[in-house]
């Protein structure tokens, strides 16, 4: 079977992550002397994976520049350009679609601003053992928003627990609440079968295929973690990341 490849989000405008991403993107924000988008890429190598494509739109050119200066940290990295309008999760990973049209490997998608020691090996074992559509990273952490499972870790759903939306894809007799990493790995069948248009979230995308879909869980709760979402959660980051 051929190596994954994967795709690193790093569109975003950062907007919580302010002063920083007044002038430079998240990506690039400097995490114990190692930026977070260099960090992800050396994470995805101790898994064999050097094929990567990474989403850019704010401050692009210095994200460009940042992978050109340094060889890609030894990976093989190439630029789906949202510098026009920036495509949110879903929107990103249709306008990259045809860089993966060639593999039959599954994907793995991570989020810049995400820092893990998630074995990502056992990740991709689950995703091929039980052959789903997508397998989702998640854990039990507290949050805002939930992914809903039944009990054999299908997917079936979302809760807003603030506002008490939901939003339901599939029945089950008990909806199990697990916070998403924002790391995923999909079959690339799964490409054609994304039909929304223009800015819109892979939330949304596995909502919909959860109806007809197998999209299933991969618990990772005991792993290290953190989203480096705020300038506060830097020092953290610097401690469980040195």
């Amino acid at each position: 079977m051929q190596q994954p490849s994967a795709m690193i989000f790093a569109a975003g405008l950062g907007t919580r992550f302010k002063p920083w991403t007044d002038k430079h993107p998240k990506a690039l924000a400097i995490i114990n002397g190692k930026s977070l988008l260099q960090r992800n890429i050396e994470y995805l190598q101790q898994y064999g994976i050097r094929n990567v494509v990474v989403n850019v739109h704010h401050f692009a050119e210095q994200i460009t520049n940042a992978i050109t200066q340094n060889d890609g940290w030894g990976s093989t990295i190439t630029i789906s350009d949202e510098t026009d309008a920036v495509l949110e999760t879903g929107g990103g990973l249709k306008k990259a679609a045809s860089f993966f049209s060639q593999t039959q490997s599954p994907v793995v998608i991570i989020n810049v601003d995400i820092l893990t020691d998630l074995n990502l090996g056992d990740m991709l074992k689950a995703h091929q053992s039980f052959q789903p559509l997508a397998t989702l990273a998640v854990s039990d952490r507290s949050t805002s928003r939930y992914f809903l499972f039944d009990e054999q870790d299908t997917l079936a759903g979302w809760r807003n627990v603030n506002t008490g939306e939901e939003k339901i894809s599939r029945p089950a007799a008990t909806y199990i609440q697990k916070a998403f990493s924002g790391i995923h790995v999909f079959d690339p069948a799964m490409l054609p079968m994304i039909h929304q248009e223009g800015k819109f979230s892979m939330v949304d995308v596995y909502l919909q295929l959860a109806r007809t879909q197998t999209i299933r869980a991969f618990d990772h709760s005991g792993s290290l973690f953190i989203d480096v979402g705020k300038p506060e959660s830097v020092e953290k980051a610097e401690r469980l990341f040195p």
